[in-house]
């Protein structure tokens, strides 16, 4: 049996100036595909956009807090008219407050929640309309292996498992249209965002992969490239039968 290549799409990925939203904005230009960069300052973007141009592939760089509705609209309704209807959105975009819960304020609390999760249900809604025209969607959310608990990390831990909730859910409501909805959830993997925390809290960044390694059994950390290959199987068109999964990218048993 001879298996197709994918048609090309239009993309969008949140978070797509640097580490993992940039590996897989660039994954899936090499796809075929065109993609939209979301960041808060668009600027940032330029060497994903050039990434992605790389690949033959038209991009865009979208200025948008993606925890903001109005900003969510006005984001996606430039990339219709620049590119055309999304139809794959992969949720990247995320921070860190990491504190214990005696020493976490309700603004740190807060304001995770809502560029980790409230994003997602921000990002989806504004798209569903455009995949449900089409009969066709690829929604990809980043969650993590932290929804499964962290010392320290109350707030990002609750984040990421909300994001799990919402998508079985939203696959539940979406299959019918023709538009699936799956999660990759991350172990530790080396980005500027790891590198920030190790600085954070002091740690040399060589003795933090050494911790981390404890619990890896595949003999490294993960590098972005890990998670992009992740994501590019489920923005696929030929993973149809495949929606409301969580797959844990860690170098070890998860989940």
């Amino acid at each position: 049996m001879i298996i197709e290549q994918s048609a090309s799409r239009v993309a969008i990925v949140t978070g797509a100036a640097r580490g993992i939203g940039a590996a897989v904005a660039g994954r899936l230009a090499a796809d075929g595909h065109d993609v939209a960069l979301f960041d808060l300052d668009a600027a940032n973007c330029s060497d994903t956009v050039a990434m992605v141009e790389a690949h033959g592939r038209r991009a865009v760089a979208v200025a948008c807090d993606v925890a903001d509705e109005a900003a969510v609209a006005r984001g996606v309704d430039e990339v219709t008219h620049q590119l055309g209807a999304p139809a794959i959105l992969v949720n990247n975009a995320g921070i860190v407050r990491d504190r214990t819960l005696a020493r976490m304020s309700l603004e740190d609390w807060e304001v995770v929640l809502s560029v980790n999760l409230r994003s997602v249900f921000l990002m989806s809604r504004a798209v569903q309309p455009h995949m449900r025209a089409m009969g066709y969607g690829r929604i990809v959310n980043l969650s993590s292996i932290a929804a499964l608990g962290v010392f320290g990390e109350a707030n990002y831990s609750a984040a990421k498992a909300g994001v799990q909730g919402i998508t079985r859910t939203l696959a539940i409501e979406l299959g019918p249209h023709g538009i699936t909805v799956n999660a990759v959830a991350p172990g530790f993997i080396v980005t500027d965002m790891t590198r920030a925390i190790a600085e954070r809290i002091k740690m040399p960044f060589d003795d933090m992969v050494a911790t981390m390694m404890r619990d890896i059994h595949v003999g490294r950390p993960g590098v972005p490239d890990d998670i992009s290959h992740a994501v590019a199987f489920f923005a696929d068109e030929r993973s149809a039968f495949v929606t409301g999964q969580v797959l844990y990218v860690a170098g070890a048993p998860r989940g």
